[in-house]
């Protein structure tokens, strides 16, 4: 079997000097904390709502980017996301005057909630990627049915993520390309996460049109995560646990 460059050339997780195994080592681990953090943000956010109301993962992916098209955008993310912005009672005032039509004269009764509760971040100088609730015009145009994600939102968050993602996993890649594992093996874990990232958000833009894709998105993102623990445990491992081989390369 011809060995691989890296192996052939005496460089490996386990010939590294100490202060590169450090740096990488803390690279890696400092990833892993921001992967934890973001699905713990992606729970809080789009999935603890949703349980609450009785709906598991694959459901809640698929209200976020089909949408829930029995009820109106407001509707659906007083209920969601937004729920614990608000009491319970004004949040069944909310929801009432939006069933009651969303009219412009009775807009003076449930503006108050709004301008407390929502207009905060809900504002044209926020900076954040919400939609604006200061005018009845912006209040209005939420009150329609709630179609999900908007192509323009689909857009952004698309490129952003495909930006970010692939450059994280080339780095973690390129790290664990340099462990000792089957050849095989490490071709798979490199290619892993991005041929999940591709379905993963392709399924965005499926579901969008069709739910039942929401349970690719679902599962895309388990091998995501699944594949960047890989990675990162074997690295460590071999770096620092695994015995050494020969002398470490300056």
């Amino acid at each position: 079997m011809t060995p691989s460059p890296q192996l052939a050339a005496g460089i490996t997780l386990r010939t590294l000097s100490i202060s590169m195994r450090t740096l990488l080592s803390c690279f890696l681990i400092t990833v892993g904390l921001g992967f934890l953090s973001a699905m713990v943000y992606l729970f809080l956010q789009d999935i603890d709502p949703h349980r609450r109301m009785g709906m598991s993962a694959v459901p809640a992916v698929a209200a976020k980017y089909y949408g829930a098209r029995s009820n109106t955008r407001l509707e659906s993310a007083l209920r969601g996301a937004m729920s614990g912005r608000v009491s319970e009672a004004e949040r069944e005032q909310l929801i009432a005057w939006i069933r009651s039509g969303a009219s412009e004269d009775t807009f003076p009764t449930v503006k108050p909630i709004l301008e407390r509760a929502c207009v905060a971040c809900h504002n044209p100088q926020s900076g954040l990627p919400v939609p604006p609730l200061t005018t009845y015009a912006q209040v209005r145009k939420q009150a329609e049915i709630d179609t999900g994600y908007s192509l323009l939102q689909l857009a952004r968050v698309s490129h952003v993520h495909l930006f970010g993602i692939s450059i994280l996993f080339l780095l973690t890649g390129a790290i664990f390309a340099l462990s000792e594992i089957a050849w095989k093996w490490r071709l798979a874990i490199v290619a892993t996460p991005y041929l999940a990232m591709w379905a993963d958000i392709g399924s965005w833009w499926i579901t969008k049109y069709d739910p039942a894709f929401a349970v690719v998105v679902v599962t895309a993102g388990a091998l995501i995560g699944l594949a960047l623990a890989v990675q990162i445990f074997v690295a460590l491992w071999e770096m620092w646990i695994a015995p050494r081989k020969g002398s470490p390369v300056p």
